[in-house]
């Protein structure tokens, strides 16, 4: 675990839960696993307040407890699973293009409370859409929920794990924590709730005008409730599934920038089909057969099944190997390779940075080093034609950042400079490490400027809402133009011009975070793939 990582779950954890879960999980990160009375000792904060941080923290899956032979219960902080909160709203984002406003909704509101149940899910979700549509329209239940059984069934959200329902046949103690367990047959099964009604809006004025005092109306709801059908059937968001997308759709990406349009569509189709056959770490997708593939082209693309092989077959033949030919049957058995594709994105993305960093003659030989594995430094000047005293200096800028390795092949054992080997090569899972560590670096600095350029114009930001909050509650009764004027003039010319500025800069900030994530996903995932063959 970096300085960088600690400190951006720190910032995340702050930016999201507030100082008190900050410091209890910054604390849980730095120590590892620990007992409740440890932590209130370590971090000097009530037993009380760390019961409610980590009661926090567990519910949004940031803290996992485990209970020791001395019935001892140990908390230890999910530092992975802190820094998915940069991609929350690439996850929102995802949904809304997949799902439209409904699941978009759905995922925002299962990030934003970490475990909810389906019937909470869906009622909060048509609240909400029924507040942002005309007067007289509502969000009808059945629709949300019908969108939430399609989020489940592809994956995209899955049950929690529960407490096993068993006969109270031991009358010992309870265990001090309870043991969850979740049957894999289960994790996308939703129950059957018949969810009748409409979503409401949060005040309308015939609701005030009724006389009846506010503490009271709560009270008649509540004493004839009838017991929730899905009581204990909680849903989270399917982080891993979300991953799985965004590989795929990097690989679609990559495929359509090196061929066309119509190979990416292909690849996308052999994707889709083997999006839920496939677990998210598998090496390869299922194998499909050349017939399948063709039946399963979206409607409308017109090619024929001849022009299909010939795809094909130029993409299981293209030297980056995305698409491999894995048997003959059935027109053609093809699977995609889901970590050499992974493994080419990864070093792409280490090419282009060099390339920004350093120049296109550095980017030359670079890639050069890679095709050729080791190379001395008299072959570089010479495969690359670039003059001596240049190519040197732009082989020990490389070696100096990490983006290059030396390796010494000595001819005698006392390893004299004269009568040694000095190869370089390019160590991509290294170099991809130390590039990933500086995106964590960049991702705390972004934060922190973003931070910093909101607490600076901080009066300024609450004036503009005051005003703003004025408007809107006279457009309410129906002010007059003139009188609307006068309020938006509280907010002089300069002030207008820095709220602007301040605008700009921090939509800048926020795109160059979503960027910069999107390059720590590639890498992250090139790692993990990595690390696990080996």
């Amino acid at each position: 675990m970096t300085q960088a990582e600690i400190k951006l779950c720190s910032l995340l954890l702050q930016e999201h839960f507030g100082e008190i879960v900050e410091k209890i999980g910054v604390h849980l990160i730095r120590t590892g696993s620990q007992p409740l009375r440890v932590i209130a000792h370590d971090t000097g904060t009530s037993l009380d307040q760390v019961k409610k941080a980590l009661c926090v923290l567990i519910q949004h899956n940031l803290v996992s407890y485990q209970v020791h032979k001395r019935g001892v219960v140990e908390y230890e902080a999910q530092c992975s699973r802190v820094l998915r909160m940069l991609r929350y709203p690439r996850y929102i984002y995802t949904t809304k293009t997949l799902y439209s406003d409904t699941g978009e909704l759905i995922v925002e509101e299962l990030l934003l409370n970490g475990k909810l149940t389906m019937s909470a899910v869906v009622k909060k979700v048509a609240d909400r859409l029924t507040e942002t549509m005309e007067d007289g329209k509502t969000m009808d239940y059945a629709e949300v929920s019908n969108t939430f059984v399609r989020l489940a069934d592809t994956h995209f959200v899955q049950r929690c794990p529960s407490v096993p329902t068993t006969e109270n046949s031991d009358p010992g103690p309870p265990p001090p924590a309870p043991t969850l367990v979740i049957n894999e047959k289960d994790m996308y099964l939703v129950p059957k709730l018949s969810l009748i009604g409409k979503g409401k809006r949060r005040r309308s004025s015939d609701e005030d005008a009724a006389g009846e005092p506010k503490a009271k109306r709560p009270k008649h709801t509540t004493d004839n409730k009838e017991p929730i059908p899905d009581d204990g059937i909680y849903w989270q968001a399917n982080l891993d599934r979300f991953h799985q997308h965004f590989r795929d759709q990097a690989i679609v990406s990559a495929v359509a920038n090196r061929m066309d349009q119509t190979s990416s569509e292909i690849v996308r189709t052999m994707l889709r089909m083997s999006e839920i056959t496939t677990s998210s770490s598998a090496p390869f997708t299922q194998p499909l057969s050349s017939n399948e593939i063709f039946r399963s082209l979206p409607v409308g693309y017109n090619i024929s099944k001849q022009v299909l092989d010939q795809y094909l077959t130029l993409l299981a033949d293209d030297p980056l190997e995305f698409v491999g030919k894995s048997g003959d049957s059935g027109g053609g058995m093809y699977v995609i390779n889901l970590h050499k594709a992974l493994a080419s994105l990864a070093t792409a993305t280490l090419e282009s940075v060099v390339q920004e960093r350093f120049g296109s003659r550095c980017a030359r030989i670079f890639r050069l080093v890679l095709q050729k594995k080791h190379l001395e430094q008299k072959q570089v000047e010479d495969f690359a034609m670039i003059p001596a005293k240049e190519a040197k200096d732009m082989l020990y800028k490389m070696l100096s950042e990490n983006f290059m390795s030396l390796q010494e092949i000595p001819k005698t054992p006392d390893h004299a400079p004269s009568r040694t080997f000095y190869l370089y090569t390019v160590n991509i899972l290294s170099a991809a490490r130390m590039l990933l560590h500086r995106c964590y670096k960049s991702i705390a600095n972004l934060i922190e400027r973003r931070q910093f350029e909101t607490k600076e114009n901080k009066r300024l930001l609450e004036k503009s809402q005051r005003v703003e909050a004025i408007i809107a509650s006279m457009q309410a009764t129906g002010a007059e133009e003139a009188q609307l004027q006068e309020i938006e003039e509280m907010i002089t010319a300069p002030e207008r011009q820095q709220l602007e500025t301040l605008k700009r800069n921090v939509n800048k900030l926020d795109a160059s975070e979503i960027q910069v994530d999107e390059t720590i996903f590639l890498l992250e995932s090139y790692i993990e793939c990595t690390t696990k063959r080996q």
